[in-house]
């Protein structure tokens, strides 16, 4: 006690100067201390108190503030507040038209059902804040002197907490202790960045020497450290200890909320941010309010409604004050005075009247219509929740949706911004083949074993029916053929089980550790090189026993074994025991850290050392622990001893080797192993890293065990060797390659192992002298790697090199003291480090290379590829590499090997604004001119009002200048956008971007994701969407008008950020084409009928003004008029606005290019609701006359003549709704009766009920004589027919006349399902062009246009050849009329005017509203919009058939490669540029190395420049 109280005498005397120094810090640092010295001390004394506490909350509403804070949310809707409004002027004696409280009723129950939902939604928020606030976490309490449980909403800045392994951290902690022997903690942050990889976190350098557990009560340090801030990348700061030093904190140092622990049983840390202080919760800043497009447009024209509204006012005012003033003195006898008993002049009525017509016109705006598109809106989002084709049963993960005001959104996309790794591919890397000293080995069993995997997933319903598990099938080739069927932990397997609960453990077994399913681990070794390996391995026992030296092993046996040593150990895999699951083996010996001083080089390679038998002590220190490997296991290898001696025995003096080869070695411990106990588990930062360490594991080469200064590893025959680890030279994106500098087990040989791209390590390797055999091999092993490099690139593998160097001991004690400067270098270390491995990675021998496939997730090229037909144009946003991002652009379809690709990397301002400018050129050069500069301007001239697009269909997204979309693909790195984001040459790049079908971005940071989202949605005025999974994400998701988020395996970061939620990329086709489509078509078509309804209903009382001296007196019974649009004519719209599908599921999907409807906001266009406007005036007219005429000159009184005109105005606005209706089902039926059984009830009763609700009039038993009357029944009959007969003519004439692609679809619907499956297999349809105001359609015997001869049909379609390796390659008109003898059947002849042929990979791109679709686009088979056009595009290009066929087809065929270079002079010279075009046929025949990798062919392909 003593001591605590001197404890918090001490704290007491420093607060003074603590106060001072505080102030001027205040606004840039945060001061932590810890809470136990303040726990007796009263809550103001407290200098934490300050923090904020770890209590989320994420809710908008409490008990008091819901009412307040919500009406005012609701009330920043104009609509709303005019409601109001119109409701209160009700109040005023002078002006009101109904009863008060009647007219109040619709507004008060606008709002509460608004208020419902919001409430709703809150609560839902408030349920989830609290079970997140309720978890349990370990606090140390100074009373109990021990960890207790607390909730993490207790938990306070400057608490001790103890975090155990699978544990998620409540707060952000600065590690203090970590019960790992390296004092290290591993973290996964899959919540964070969507990463499922481990990171490292150290512990506070000055706690890490502490002999003993950390003891909370012994520390007294004082942390300061940044404000919060939600850099996740960042934290700076310092703890300064009692003794006044003072040590740096880094964010090496920080675990973030949200992160769980792995791999380390216990960590002890002190909280720093709490709360909504945290960098996780500061990233969370909420979704901001979309407003769709539809609803900006809708916007609009309720402003056009106030101003018909307005005039209709005006002009009855007027109307009143003219009508009263022709008077004169004498008032009339039914005159109303002023409240005061005086006359009113007529300008004071005409005022007064303008506000009593305000009242009764209030309807015009339609008050529903904003409650109506929030009800249907949210049972859109239900029935898209319901559907079952977009449930994952893998994840057991559904759609979600987010945001509700958006839904219609999804119909009208136009860009679609994805992100890669995770969202297009799996993040399953799969070792597939390599080749090694030249020889390549297919591993074709490791294919079909891949395969099966496939095929198991298309066998997955078979399987269930058949009791839901596979059949055993039994291999000859291979060992691994049960656990590859039988894959029921694999998470691509579940949905075999058939079981749920199976699945949900599978799911979770793997998430367990990263990168670790089935098809990952489980690979199917190649025989022929098993069998080196094993035949390696036994001659190199056979020479260990008989202690001979190495080099007689031949050497293309041990480049086998120093390949596999190289795939284990070049790495920075964590290895961990499965049963103590992800927590790490802690036994060891002896700690050696790596070299740090040229004394320790010194002392650790004297002579003695080599002969000495420390080695083995350390070697096998590893071991005790780690034997959890089933060592015979043929699953389990490692390369490493043997390549170790094959190094030996070449490099090594027979001398030195007594021990290496005695008979037991010396890193082999001799216990068999413990079968028992499972495999080892690897934890790896990168999925490519863990497929190598897995492949290397198939052929026996194993990886046990890692600490900071050795490796271990276990090699077939050899046992266990622990190579000593002296440096890791990581990777970095500039080298693209990291090594390892060890020290060999048995030669004591300093060894670097390197691998990376192929593009750097090629150029590293060491000349071969060809004037000895071994040079010759060498070069020949060169040449040979670098043809299978560039099959593998072709093949769309992502390809790494493996090299190896052997240093001197004068060698590397000269490298290291350079490295030793640079590492302790205070200013520019990454630089002098930078190059320090430089110096180490030269003349390198190579070794082999891997070709490893990173699975693309299922569906996704077919995804795209229907998205692209839809005209939506795709970019891909990734922090990947070039290379990598290159071959999943092409093993996705993004890119086409026909296309060419322009890669712009650029070191600098000066030399991106000279790229960019040269593509534009290059662009212009190769797609715009023909061979002549006449023919160019001849075409300029004559298709002004089109846009050709090589093959693809037309399309303009700028309201500015049309252009055109090329066959060229666009890949630039993160430092060249960089530069092409800045304002000065956004412009430019966008142009060149806009040209090109496919951008692919490499390497970029999650801002200028955003950036690039936020430069096109701004200046190109479209709609844009992004996808993601990962925190790097989230900004890009926020920016985007819909941001979709993927919630597979990698965090809910992206999720949480997102208006949408996918379990898997494919799924956004159904969500878009499908959903978006109706979605959109349902609720534009529900506003202009809202619009429609309103206006003719008040049209009708507009027309009765002419005939009561514009009194604003209505025919129409109040009730009636206040009812009308809330009750009696609102459920069938709703029903319609909800259930109508215009065109099926099936064919949506099966004719993408029906979505190009929604991207040019086909259904509603202004000029729509003018029209709706003059029908809606139309039809009133008919519904008011009609009557007027029937009972003119009878007896009737104005209820009995007004109650026909409401109920012929019902009819026929439900007759209309029934013309618009697309998809009847019984619930529209329903409704429709229901709204008339309503009105009829609800008239019946009030005239029955009610005879002087309303004096002085009297609507007593109005409804009942009606029903007596033939003249109501015959005038129910005559006038809606009348009133509905032009809009029925006008929509007959278009559907029949003038089909829309939609309306071509609707017919295909109503074809029985074969021979609409047949005509679209047939074709592959697409539906006119989508973007022709008239659609030519298919004709299957329709002789070719005459405006192209035969050779220009060739040269149309000759950019489709590698089509004819994928499907069927549409044949011209003439060709399928010679092909079907019997011609068409009749339904199909039915069909013939309405469908083109066109190949299937059409592309269209969207355009913006502003400009008018263009005519149909000029494309491989359609035939031109008419005959003049053909014979113009004859005329136009009569004079050089030959630049016509180049013309279009600018892409080059799949057997020739085009390259551009563009050379920039050295400075001096002037600034031209040339153009060579060289074509390149496959690998050549000499000896020359060729860059590898299909990068590198793009690279060839793509602009350079050299400045």
């Amino acid at each position: 006690m003593a001591r605590e109280s001197g404890d918090a005498g001490t704290a007491k005397a420093s607060k003074a100067k603590r106060q001072r120094k505080k102030k001027t810090k205040e606004n840039k640092t945060r001061t932590v201390h810890a809470n136990i010295l303040y726990d007796h001390a009263k809550g103001e004394e407290n200098p934490n108190r300050h923090y904020a506490n770890n209590k989320i909350k994420t809710t908008k509403y409490t008990v008091l503030s819901f009412l307040p804070k919500n009406l005012f949310e609701q009330f920043h809707r104009f609509a709303n507040v005019y409601f109001v409004f119109i409701a209160l002027l009700n109040f005023v004696p002078v002006v009101n038209a109904f009863q008060p409280e009647l007219a109040l009723a619709p507004v008060v129950f606008i709002l509460s059902v608004t208020a419902i939902k919001d409430l709703w939604e809150d609560y839902r928020r408030h349920r989830s804040d609290k079970e997140i606030n309720h978890m349990d976490c370990l606090v140390f309490s100074r009373a109990q002197r021990r960890y207790v449980e607390k909730y993490w909403k207790e938990v306070r800045v400057g608490d001790f907490i103890r975090l155990r392994c699978n544990e998620i951290l409540p707060a952000d902690v600065l590690l203090l202790s970590s019960s790992d022997p390296d004092r290290l903690c591993h973290i996964e942050t899959a919540t964070l960045d969507g990463e499922t990889n481990l990171k490292q976190r150290q512990v506070v350098r000055s706690f890490f020497d502490l002999d003993c557990d950390f003891d909370p009560l012994k520390y007294n340090s004082v942390i300061e450290c940044e404000k919060p801030n939600n850099d996740l990348n960042r934290f700076r700061g310092y703890i300064i200890h009692r003794s006044g030093r003072k040590d740096a904190l880094y964010k090496e140092n920080l675990l973030l909320r949200g992160c769980t622990i792995r791999n380390t049983e216990e960590a002890v840390g002190i909280v720093i941010y709490a709360g909504h202080e945290t960098k996780a919760m500061l990233n969370n800043n909420g979704p901001r309010y979309k407003r769709s497009k539809l609803e900006r447009q809708m916007n609009v024209d309720v402003f056009w409604c106030v101003i018909i509204l307005l005039v209709m006012c005006l002009f009855a005012a007027v109307g009143h004050g003219l009508w009263m003033f022709q008077y004169g003195d004498k008032r009339p006898v039914f005159d109303v005075l002023s409240p005061e008993g005086t006359d009113l002049s007529p300008i004071m009525s005409a005022i007064y009247l303008f506000l009593t017509m305000i009242i009764v016109f209030q309807v015009l705006i339609p008050i529903s219509l904003f409650v109506s598109i929030e009800i249907v809106k949210i049972c859109q989002v239900y029935f898209i929740h319901q559907d079952m084709d977009l449930y994952d049963e893998e994840t057991d993960s559904h759609l979600q949706c987010r945001a509700l005001n958006i839904t219609e959104d999804l119909g009208q996309m136009q860009y679609i911004f994805s992100d890669k790794t995770g969202t297009l591919t799996e993040n399953k890397m799969v070792f597939r083949r390599c080749t090694v000293a030249g020889v390549e080995y297919s591993h074709d069993a490791n294919a079909r074993r891949l395969a099966m995997y496939q095929e198991m997933d298309s066998e997955e319903e078979e399987c269930t029916s058949h009791g839901g598990t596979l059949p055993r099938r039994d291999s000859v080739t291979s060992h691994h053929s049960a656990p590859v069927v039988l894959r029921s932990q694999s998470t691509k397997s579940h949905r075999r089980t058939g079981s749920r609960a199976e699945a949900k453990r599978a799911s979770i077994l793997s998430k367990h550790t990263a990168f670790s399913s089935p098809m990952e681990k489980d690979i199917t070794p190649d025989p022929q090189l098993l069998d080196k390996v094993n035949e390696c391995s036994s001659q190199m026992d056979f020479m260990r026993f008989h202690s001979q030296p190495i080099s007689q092993l031949p050497s293309d046996l041990s480049d086998i074994i120093d390949f596999f040593i190289a795939l284990t150990i070049c790495n920075t895999v964590v290895v961990s025991s499965p049963n103590q699951p992800r927590q790490k083996v802690r036994m060891r010996f002896e700690l050696k850290s790596p070299v740090k001083t040229i004394e320790d080089f010194i002392k650790r390679f004297t002579p003695s050392r080599l002969t000495s038998g420390s080695n083995s002590s350390s070697s096998s220190s590893l071991i005790t622990n780690r034997s959890s490997n089933k060592g015979c296991s043929s699953m389990l290898s490692s390369p490493s001893a043997e390549s170790t001696l094959t190094k030996l025995d070449e490099e090594q003096p027979p001398g030195g080797l007594d021990h290496a080869f005695s008979p037991v070695p010396p890193c082999y411990d001799g216990k068999p192993w413990n079968l028992e106990e499972g495999e080892l588990r690897y934890e790896a930062e990168s999925p490519d890293e863990a497929a190598l360490v897995y492949a290397a594991r198939a052929y026996k080469c194993s990886l046990v065990g890692r600490l900071p200064d050795q490796v271990t590893v276990e090699l077939p025959h050899l046992g266990k060797l622990s190579f000593e680890l002296l440096h890791t030279l990581g990777f970095d994106s500039t080298r693209k390659r990291m090594s390892v500098v060890v020290r060999h087990p048995l030669t004591d040989q300093i060894t670097v192992y390197t691998k990376g791209a192929d593009s750097v390590i090629m150029d590293l390797i060491k000349p071969p002298n060809t004037g000895n055999s071994k040079g010759k091999r060498q070069k020949k092993i060169v040449c040979r790697t670098q043809n299978y490099l560039n099959q593998y690139a072709a093949d769309g593998l992502r390809t790494l090199c493996i090299a190896k160097k052997i240093l001197s001991k004068d060698e590397y004690a000269c490298w290291l003291q350079h490295h030793l400067e640079a590492e302790t270098a205070i200013q520019g270390r990454e630089e002098l480090l930078f190059e320090s491995a430089l110096r180490l990675e030269t003349n390198l021998q190579l070794l082999g290379a891997t070709g490893i496939e990173d699975r693309l997730q299922d569906g996704v090229p077919e995804t795209i590829a229907s998205l692209r037909k839809a005209g939506l144009q795709i970019w891909v946003l990734t922090g990947d590499k070039q290379e990598t991002a290159v071959n999943i652009a092409y093993a996705c379809k993004l890119l086409d090997p026909e296309e060419e690709i322009l890669t712009l990397n650029a070191d600098s301002q000066e030399a991106c604004a000279l790229l960019l400018e040269e593509s534009l050129h290059y662009i212009q050069a190769k797609f715009l001119c023909s061979s002549t500069d006449q023919a160019a301007k001849a075409l300029h001239a004559n298709f002004a009002p089109f846009e050709i697009y090589p093959s693809s269909s037309p399309s303009s997204s700028s309201h500015t200048v049309p252009f055109m979309v090329h066959r060229l693909g666009l890949v630039i790195d993160g430092r060249t956008l960089a530069y092409a984001l800045d304002k000065n040459l956004e412009d430019k790049f966008l142009a060149v971007a806009r040209s090109c079908r496919s951008v692919l971005c490499c390497r970029s940071t999650p801002l200028q994701k955003s950036m690039v989202v936020k430069l096109v949605r701004n200046k190109l005025k479209v709609m844009t969407l992004a996808i993601g999974d990962g925190a790097n994400d989230v900004s890009m998701i926020q920016v985007a008008d819909v941001g979709v988020g993927i919630s597979g395996q990698e965090g809910m970061q992206a999720v949480m950020a997102s208006d949408f939620a996918l379990p898997r990329f494919r799924y956004l086709q159904k969500l878009l084409l499908v959903h978006g489509h109706w979605c959109y078509s349902r609720l534009a078509n529900m506003i202009l009928y809202f619009f429609y309804k309103n206006a003719m209903f008040v049209a009708l009382i507009f027309w009765y003004q002419f005939y009561c001296g514009f009194s604003g007196s209505a025919m129409i019974d109040q009730w009636y008029l206040i009812f009308f649009n809330l009750m009696f004519s609102a459920f069938p719209q709703l029903i319609t606005g909800t259930l109508d599908k215009d065109v099926s599921a099936e064919t949506l999907q099966q004719l993408p290019q029906l979505y190009v409807n929604g991207q040019n906001s086909e259904e509603y266009k202004p000029y729509m609701f003018w029209m709706n406007m003059i029908d809606a005036f139309y039809q009133s007219l008919v519904c008011f006359f009609v009557p007027y005429f029937a009972y003119a000159d009878s007896d009737v009184d104005l209820f009995t003549w007004g109650t026909p005109i409401t109920t012929l105005a019902l009819f026929t606005i439900l007759l209309h709704l029934g013309i618009e209706t697309k998809t009847w089902t019984w619930m529209n039926w329903l409704s429709i009766s229901f709204s008339i059984a309503l009105f009829f009830t609800v008239a019946l009763c009030y005239n029955a009920s009610c005879p002087t609700c309303y004096s002085p009039s009297n609507p007593y038993w109005t409804m009942q004589r009606l029903l007596q009357d033939p003249v109501f029944y015959l005038l129910c009959v005559i006038t809606p027919v009348a009133a509905l007969l032009p809009r029925y003519f006008y929509r007959a004439c278009l559907g029949t006349l003038f089909p829309s692609p939609v309306q071509v679809g609707r017919q295909l619907d109503k074809l029985p399902a074969e021979t609409r499956r047949n005509i679209l297999s047939l074709s592959r349809v697409k539906v006119g062009s989508p973007l022709s105001p008239k659609p030519p359609f298919l004709s299957l015997t329709k002789p070719s246009p005459k405006g192209c001869n035969k050779k220009d049909q060739r040269s149309f379609s000759s950019s489709k050849t590698s089509q004819a390796k994928k499907g069927p390659v549409v044949q011209t008109d003439e060709e399928k009329g010679r092909r079907s003898p019997l011609g068409p059947t009749d339904s199909e002849k039915g069909l013939s005017d309405l469908y083109t042929l066109v190949p299937t990979d059409v592309d269209t791109l969207p355009y913006t509203k502003d400009t008018p679709p263009p005519p149909p686009p000029l494309s491989g088979e359609p035939r031109p919009p008419s005959t003049k056009d053909s014979e113009r595009l004859d005329k136009t290009l009569e004079p050089s058939d030959q630049s016509l066929s180049s013309w279009i087809t600018s892409t080059p065929l799949l057997s020739q490669t085009d390259r551009v270079q563009l050379t920039l002079p050295p400075d001096g010279d002037s600034q031209c540029v040339k153009y060579t075009r060289t074509s390149e046929e496959g690998p050549k025949s000499d000896h020359t190395v060729h860059p590898a990798h299909r990068t590198e062919q793009v690279a060839q392909q793509s602009l350079h420049t050299t400045l």
